[in-house]
């Protein structure tokens, strides 16, 4: 069955949307409530959905927008249901936002910015370039400048933020990260997988992860 991806404003969800999106995440390692979902249709102006057939698979607030007069793709609360096809689901609804992206910015290199619980979070930055924090790479004074913004735009408190480890520390609420485990067997290096220790999704913690979809590879989407 095909996966079919749209993304719309958030102001175009309807409250049985949103109910679809909670129901979907019951039983999720970050199970999503209504009332939290309707609180991203304030705080993002997009939401990118994946459908097989009428069944909800998965979904993801984000907005395009300047940081520094850098175009970025801002990715916020999301889920994928954890299933066989969870890879192609995630894939679908990123590779519906990097279209966006050229759209939106032609001829610039953009900024993926996103908040993950687990090493197959990085599954969203999948095919970019400068990928931080990554294994084995020192990061830079300007990449750590990158985290603090990018937590500044998720809302993170720069005494929660520990902008060496690029982690947030919650506050005892979900985190607004993205929720997505991938369906095939991954061999992570110690160093990625230590990038997660003593991470509390349920509790707010996270990483935030960024990347760079550069102008040359943007544009063979738009062909």
């Amino acid at each position: 069955m095909a996966i079919e991806v749209e993304t719309k404003d958030t102001t175009a969800l309807s409250d049985s949307e949103i109910e679809e999106m909670a129901d979907m995440c019951v039983g999720q390692p970050l199970p999503f409530e209504v009332g939290a979902l309707s609180k991203q249709t304030e705080a993002w102006v997009l939401v990118t959905t994946a459908r097989m057939g009428a069944k909800l698979k998965g979904f993801a607030f984000c907005t395009l927008e300047r940081i520094g007069g850098t175009p970025s793709v801002l990715i916020g609360l999301g889920s994928v249901a954890t299933g066989s096809r969870s890879d192609s689901i995630l894939r679908g609804i990123v590779t519906d936002q990097l279209r966006r992206a050229v759209l939106a910015f032609p001829d610039e290199d953009v900024l993926f910015g996103v908040q993950i619980i687990r090493p197959a979070g990085f599954a969203v930055l999948k095919g970019l370039d400068g990928i931080v924090p990554a294994p084995d790479h020192k990061t830079s004074g300007e990449e750590r400048a990158w985290g603090r913004r990018l937590a500044k735009r998720f809302g993170v408190g720069s005494l929660s933020y520990d902008d060496r480890q690029f982690r947030v520390s919650g506050k005892g609420s979900l985190a607004n990260a993205v929720d997505f485990d991938s369906a095939k067997d991954q061999d992570v290096d110690d160093v990625t997988a230590g990038f997660f220790d003593g991470i509390d999704a349920p509790n707010g913690d996270s990483l935030i992860a960024l990347g760079w979809a550069m102008a040359e590879e943007l544009d063979k989407l738009a062909r």
